[in-house]
């Protein structure tokens, strides 16, 4: 069982991630993931303690790289790490939480309604069912899998010229090296290593930024049909 002081106050550097309203909807937060999360096993108990550093503002500094006024999905959102914190930080971005696990979805949108986010939906599924049904500018996701298995999910879900930002380690580069088949099956235009968070986050947060396209063979389909 978590008690509440093992939740420490938000470092002075929150102040300048989260600004105005986002400040508060950010403390609200962390008291949700310290106490129904750790209740729930959406989080570990002895992860409390860095919520505000590993967690909270490691995923708010991702927001340095999502565009103005995008459509973005968090596939595989969990305990909203990094969706729901970006829709806090960013109201003019719209999230989708894609989370196929139902007490996942529940405590998200108890979240959601509890800190007043009218940016942010909440939906239960798998990012396989979801592509062709919907289209967005910007895919996240943290934790979820190897990227070579994440592009697969990810970009059939971008317009062509969207963004996959995906939070890896310091062995984003490996990861890159070891996907380049499927990212040229998918039909990745671009591929890079970004850091985010210098100054605010030790160390900054990694991001493989994969840009969408066309697989090759559906474009071999369109120039045949012409």
């Amino acid at each position: 069982m978590t008690e509440s002081n093992d939740l420490p106050e938000a470092p002075p550097v929150a102040l300048e991630v989260f600004t105005g309203e986002a400040l508060e909807r950010a403390r609200a937060f962390a008291d949700l993931l310290a106490g129904p999360g750790v209740v729930r096993g959406l989080l570990g108990p002895r992860e409390v303690p860095r919520i505000w550093d590993r967690h909270l503002l490691n995923c708010a500094v991702v927001a340095e790289a999502v565009p103005r006024d995008a459509s973005v999905v968090d596939i595989g959102s969990g305990a909203g790490l990094p969706g729901l914190v970006l829709a806090i930080v960013r109201p003019d971005i719209t999230v989708t939480l894609l989370e196929p696990l139902l007490r996942r979805t529940v405590f998200l949108t108890e979240c959601v309604d509890a800190l007043k986010l009218d940016n942010v939906e909440v939906l239960r599924g798998r990012a396989e069912e979801l592509a062709r049904r919907r289209v967005f500018d910007v895919a996240t996701a943290r934790a979820v899998a190897p990227l070579d298995r994440l592009v697969t999910w990810a970009l059939p879900l971008l317009r062509d010229g969207g963004e996959l930002l995906a939070m890896k380690g310091e062995r984003a580069a490996e990861e890159i090296e070891s996907a380049r088949a499927q990212l040229e099956a998918s039909g990745a235009q671009d591929v890079e290593v970004l850091e985010v968070g210098r100054d605010k986050v030790e160390p900054p947060a990694t991001l493989v930024r994969v840009v969408a396209g066309r697989p090759p063979e559906a474009g071999a389909r369109r120039r045949r049909k012409r």
